[in-house]
């Protein structure tokens, strides 16, 4: 199983939070991420989005065809979060579109069974891989990239 995590691009402070819209940066960040990701993930790539306004913006920068998911929503866990990829038992390649600090508590614990969070810039994709090893599993980093990096 392939999963991709990648964090809405900048968007503009306020409340109320789920409406809060892509800044012109934003927007930018989110053509630029989609542009590299096109023609890497894999066509029947499942597409999760978070319905917060900003998710939704950046997701429509890659495609129209996604799921809304409300479990992936700001303030979500990380067991929502795996929950709604179907991680680990789940197949082929599932790319949600969320928020911090969840999307770098799953990144953390995944790859280090931690319960501290890495860092998710907005904007960025970390793309991780599940393969079985031994009778369990192992979680590699297959990718991480910001926008500022293409």
């Amino acid at each position: 199983m392939e999963l991709i995590l990648w964090r809405h691009a900048e968007a503009v402070d306020g409340l109320p939070d789920m409406e809060r819209h892509l800044t012109d940066k934003g927007l930018r960040q989110a053509e630029r991420m989609a542009s590299f990701l096109r023609s890497r993930i894999p066509q029947d790539t499942r597409i999760l989005v978070s319905p917060a306004k900003r998710a939704q913006q950046t997701a429509h920068a890659l495609t129209r065809h996604f799921i809304t998911e409300p479990a992936i929503a700001p303030n979500c866990s990380v067991h929502s979060l795996l929950n709604a990829a179907n991680w680990p038992d789940g197949d082929g390649c599932v790319l949600i579109v969320g928020h911090q600090p969840v999307l770098g508590e799953a990144a953390a614990r995944l790859l280090c069974d931690s319960q501290v969070s890495f860092s998710v810039k907005k904007g960025a994709v970390w793309w991780l891989t599940q393969r079985p090893l031994e009778g369990d599993f192992q979680t590699n980093l297959r990718l991480v990239i910001a926008p500022d990096q293409l």
